[in-house]
């Protein structure tokens, strides 16, 4: 009988170090208190788990190395193909990520739903629901499609309610599928490894197993993973960088829209995004996107519109601005959408170079529609509603485009002529940017004429 020995180690949360000994500080990433103890266990007998030795695999020349061209999968949604780069690579694995209720379950199983009507054989593995819960959400999805094979009886969508990570690898080498999605990796557990389900060294084991299993067979997978309370994507740093492509999913949870991002993409582009509506139905491509975050008619003070950029899209936002007398000794500054120290530097700005006295007043911002902006050619509609809704001047069909700088001059963003042309074509004549040559107090001197 082989021994088995216990190996123990303390691994960083924050970025994968691994270490024999408890640290309280990381020496690689210096996060405080973010080691955790992690056991493994090990024998002298080789299992089918050793890796390439096992398999005799012998490097290449480059130059022998076959692959397809279009080796690529449709998903039947062009925004999700978008945002990865055209299409699902064979043999690649995904983590998608995002907060509770946004529907990252909903839209892979729509995504399961269309490769199963276009003949893939689809292997679902849910660790949070059983298989009848799972056609629940699929004859509800399937009641609102024209398409009379998206129905719960697609045979060649395969259903497993599973939480044992070694009873998955085997399905998965068994069944031989065109996909599979792992919903979700926090909630799935291995007797080879300590720990309960979602800890560190559960997560990386079954990260571990799933890019092998992807890797050797050429088969495609999908990771759900949860998200901290701040935001990120739950587990250690290393399963990010273990997989190919890291999604998130994110949307307010009353608003309809929801946007998916690239956070991580080995095989295209990271800085694309796919729109997508919560429809009673499921999950439903965007469509009118130009317009599909403006409320109306930009007639009232602290209204300002703005072209932003994100991928090769433009989309016209509107930002919104109120500017009331506060009571409190510190004064309130309530930022919704965009990075509130952005905001404050620009409340700075505004002091020093416009001459607006905020000191005294409580600041709200907000980004309508629900979306979350990082472009920095907001910062000029973000001044203007701050000044529309301080002076109760209402700026009608008058766009900004420009970044702000510390001294108050309009700074070229990425993308200038785009965003104008896109807003010229839905009617704004009105559009400020860094060509004006004008600094910002020179705009706002302008404007309350």
């Amino acid at each position: 009988m082989k021994k088995t020995k216990i190996k123990t180690s303390f691994v960083c949360q924050e970025c994968g170090y691994d270490t024999t000994s408890w640290l309280g500080k990381c020496p690689e990433c210096g996060s405080w208190n973010s080691l955790r103890e992690f056991k493994t266990q090990s024998s002298n007998r080789k299992t089918q788990n050793s890796g390439a030795v096992l398999n005799n695999v012998k490097p290449q020349r480059l130059s022998e190395v076959k692959y397809e061209t279009k080796s690529r999968i449709q998903t039947g949604f062009s925004e999700f193909d978008n945002v990865i780069g055209g299409g699902i690579v064979k043999g690649s694995v995904s983590l998608i990520a995002g907060d509770p209720g946004v529907g990252k379950s909903t839209l892979l199983l729509q995504l399961a739903l269309n490769l199963a009507i276009a003949d893939k054989k689809i292997l679902y593995v849910s660790g949070e629901e059983s298989s009848e819960q799972i056609k629940m959400r699929a004859v509800r999805i399937a009641s609102g499609k024209k398409n009379p094979r998206a129905n719960n009886q697609e045979p060649n969508l395969l259903l497993l309610s599973q939480t044992n990570t070694d009873e998955i690898v085997i399905q998965i080498e068994e069944t031989k599928p065109d996909l599979v999605i792992i919903d979700s990796i926090q909630t799935i557990e291995s007797e080879n490894v300590s720990g309960l389900a979602g800890s560190v060294g559960q997560v990386r084991y079954s990260a571990l197993q799933f890019v092998r299993i992807a890797k050797q067979n050429n088969i495609p997978v999908i990771i759900v993973g949860h998200v901290t309370k701040e935001g990120m994507v739950a587990g250690p740093m290393v399963l990010s960088h273990m997989v190919d492509t890291v999604l998130f999913f994110e949307g307010e949870k009353f608003s309809r829209t929801k946007i998916l991002r690239s956070l991580k993409n080995r095989f295209g582009p990271v800085d694309e995004v796919g729109i997508f509506q919560m429809v009673e139905s499921g999950i439903e491509e965007a469509t009118n996107l130009e317009q599909l975050f403006l409320t109306g008619e930009t007639n009232v003070p602290g209204s300002v519109l703005v072209a932003t950029l994100e991928g090769s899209r433009v989309f016209m936002v509107e930002i919104q601005g109120l500017i009331v007398s506060s009571g409190l000794p510190v004064p309130r500054h309530v930022v919704s959408g965009i990075d509130p120290r952005r905001v404050e530097l620009l409340l700075a700005v505004l002091q020093k170079h416009a001459g607006l006295s905020l000191s005294s007043m409580d600041v709200f911002v907000n980004v309508a529609g629900g979306i979350k902006l990082s472009d920095p050619g907001i910062d000029l509609a973000v001044c203007l509603a701050i000044f529309s809704s301080l002076k109760n001047i209402a700026l009608t069909k008058v766009v900004g485009i420009s970044e702000v700088g510390l001294l108050g001059e309009l700074r070229s963003v990425v993308g200038l002529e785009k965003r104008v042309k896109e807003a010229q074509k839905l009617g704004f004549k009105k559009i400020i940017t860094a060509k004006t040559n004008k600094t910002i107090s020179e705009v706002i001197r302008e404007l309350g004429k």
